[in-house]
């Protein structure tokens, strides 16, 4: 299997610089901004005949599955890619960014909210495979409120399990999510979790793509080997798209 790690184009949280203030500002499902739109058309166009280099001969790299954040910023980065290479992108809830839906007032106190509904993200997005999680009230429990640490690290590892299990097959999978998930998602690929490294991240900038390939037996030694061929990719944009 290989595996592909794509960030989200840039959102209205990403151009609020001041960390004094973002909590504050930010908004709990933002929208891409134009340069976003711009980034995630060029990812797209990358996307369309790139080619690869597996060991030891190119390829095409084109997915068999493309898997979606129910976040706006994801949905929206996906439909170009999905457009290109004519493919149906399937929502799992489970790659949605940490913390969940969520806004923070002054006085550090948080509102969780509910996220689109089935109608909503249907309409939106007609083309896209919409899990049972996606809901008629939106896909976050807003019970739940803030999600915590030890609940995301738990949701990486479920993802990376879901994903290791397929680490034989000839698939090609794509995710489109977020930055901080990512570097939760590699961490538990790597074995650093639970102890989540505060002072170690792995960085992707908007539309960022990585690579990593499992189980190549030509050259694995061991079960479940991984190999990463790049991290945080982004030739595929000019130096005036570069955002994180």
């Amino acid at each position: 299997m290989r595996l592909f790690l794509i960030r989200h184009g840039q959102s209205t949280n990403n151009v609020l610089y001041d960390i004094n203030t973002y909590e504050t500002n930010r908004t709990h499902d933002p929208e891409l901004t134009a340069m976003g739109h711009q980034q995630a058309a060029h990812v797209a166009e990358f996307l369309t005949d790139a080619i690869d280099m597996p060991v030891p001969e190119t390829e095409q790299l084109q997915f068999t599955h493309l898997y979606v954040s129910p976040m706006r910023r994801a949905l929206d980065t996906a439909k170009p890619i999905a457009e290109a290479l004519h493919i149906q992108p399937e929502v799992w809830t489970d790659i949605h960014e940490i913390g969940g839906l969520f806004t923070t007032d002054k006085e550090g106190v948080d509102t969780a909210y509910p996220g689109m509904s089935r109608a909503e993200m249907s309409d939106c997005y007609p083309n896209y495979i919409l899990p049972d999680g996606i809901r008629d009230n939106g896909w976050w429990d807003v019970k739940r409120g803030r999600e915590i640490r030890a609940e995301f690290l738990g949701r990486a590892i479920g993802v990376t399990m879901a994903l290791r299990e397929r680490a034989h097959t000839s698939d090609k999978i794509a995710l489109v999510a977020h930055a901080a998930f990512f570097d939760v998602l590699l961490k538990a690929f790597l074995n650093q979790l639970p102890n989540h490294p505060l002072n170690l991240f792995y960085n992707h900038y908007n539309t960022g793509v990585s690579r990593l390939d499992f189980d190549e037996s030509r050259w694995a030694r061991v079960d479940d080997h991984i190999r990463i061929h790049y991290l945080n990719r982004v030739t595929h944009l000019p130096p005036e798209l570069w955002t994180w």
